[in-house]
């Protein structure tokens, strides 16, 4: 048998008699996905393995305890021969070819009118495999294609409705809505996860930040409707309401809509707020968490938000609230977000609370960009620094004994307690 001799087809087996026979473990495999599918099954074998005596004891099957006769294949829809006996599974497929019953031969491949191929299933998509007789090769193949399902590397928006899913509101379209808020992270491509990824792949809707994993919005179809939301500090062109509001009515709308936001949706990413909407609107609404920019975007420089001997503890806040009651001293992290155009403010106010102005200080540019940049210096010099640098916006300030650990610290900041470093600058 050729590959070109196959036709691929799925078979609905639901309540259908289907015959198997053999009790070892390769006939146990395919009873147990035959049972999956709903078929009516009859497994014949004089003996059984340990997982096929699990199926006939559950009474998920009928068992024939003996060796097979040809009147087993009257009435079937489809046979497996998997006994383990060249010659007695040659009868079973002769016996059902003689019936005009499609069956799988496990002891000859080349012959058999039917092959199995490797099923991988991902939520409502299944995918099949042949390769040519080789199930290894199959199988392989079959997981590399799973995970990228997974994944959401491969295109998983759906172009019809889906009336035997799960039963939600139904929308002016005849099918359910709903929302997912999900963290991109920090800003690569890379960094979002899988399930944010799957679910950016399945949307009708994405409604977009300034920030995130921009680049992904260019894999998306033709078909998919982008909506523009990003906000830069003190320029909101679409107020909060606004968003809450669209993402709403897409969903009502029987959109699969995706709220793709920079970070994680419920680190300073008014996440809560947008679920508060959708469910006080009966929309269907989940939370796809993210690296936040907080704890990630330190990283990108080598400075851990803790540290055995150095830091215990961080505290994360935005630039614009009030800094007086964080815990005092430069062994307890800080990390400011949308904090670049208060440093005149924040700085002092930190210096005065216990750190001293020799407190080290690094902030994070674009962090996982080509662009990123990192300046560091102190909480007596940074002002300055970040001025004459220019420091803009999307920016992470890091307050603390932490940046010393940084591979890019200056020599006069990366004391020998923390080690030298050979690469040092003040801004990099």
């Amino acid at each position: 048998m050729a590959i070109a001799d196959l036709y691929p087809t799925s078979l609905r087996l639901l309540g259908r008699p289907v015959l198997v026979a053999g009790g070892g473990t390769v006939a146990a495999r395919r009873a147990k996905a035959l049972l999956d599918a709903g078929a009516q099954l009859t497994l014949v074998a004089p003996t059984l393995s340990a997982a096929a005596r699990e199926l006939a004891d559950a009474g998920l099957l009928t068992w024939r305890a003996r060796n097979y006769l040809s009147s087993d294949m009257d009435g079937v829809w489809y046979a497996v021969a998997a006994t383990q006996d060249v010659e007695l599974d040659a009868q079973v497929a002769a016996d059902a070819q003689a019936q005009r019953i499609w069956c799988v031969n496990h002891s000859d491949a080349q012959e058999s009118a039917a092959w199995t191929p490797a099923v991988a299933t991902v939520e409502d998509i299944m995918v099949a495999v042949n390769a040519g007789g080789d199930p290894l090769r199959a199988a392989a193949l079959r997981n590399a294609i799973a995970a990228a399902l997974e994944s959401g590397d491969l295109p998983l928006r759906r172009y019809r409705g889906t009336p035997h899913g799960p039963a939600h509101r139904e929308s002016g379209l005849g099918r359910s809505g709903s929302v997912a808020l999900v963290g991109g992270g920090p800003g690569a491509e890379d960094l979002i996860t899988v399930r944010g990824r799957r679910l950016l792949a399945e949307a009708d809707v994405v409604v977009a930040d300034r920030l995130g994993p921009r680049g992904l919005l260019e894999t998306l179809g033709q078909n998919v409707t982008v909506i523009e939301v990003g906000k830069t500090p003190g320029h909101h062109p679409v107020p909060q309401t606004e968003i809450n509001a669209i993402l709403v009515r897409e969903a009502l709308a029987g959109k699969r809509v995706v709220r793709l936001k920079g970070g994680d949706p419920f680190v300073l990413g008014r996440g809560g707020e947008e679920a508060i909407a959708c469910r006080d609107a009966g929309v269907d609404v989940e939370v796809v968490p993210g690296v936040t920019s907080a704890v990630s975007v330190p990283a990108a420089a080598g400075i851990p938000v803790t540290h055995r001997g150095v830091a215990k503890a961080f505290t994360m806040i935005s630039g614009h609230e009030e800094l007086e009651h964080i815990p005092h001293g430069s062994d307890h992290t800080v990390v400011l977000l949308m904090g670049v155009g208060t440093l005149n403010r924040s700085m002092p106010l930190l210096a005065a609370a216990g750190r001293g102005s020799g407190c080290p200080v690094a902030i994070i540019e674009n962090g996982y960009a080509k662009n990123q940049r990192v300046t560091i210096g102190t909480l007596g010099t940074i002002v300055e620094l970040a001025r004459t640098a220019q420091v803009r916006n999307p920016a992470v300030v890091i307050v603390g004994d932490v940046v010393r650990v940084s591979p890019l610290a200056p020599p006069e900041l990366a004391t020998a307690h923390y080690g030298t470093r050979e690469t040092v600058s003040s801004v990099s």
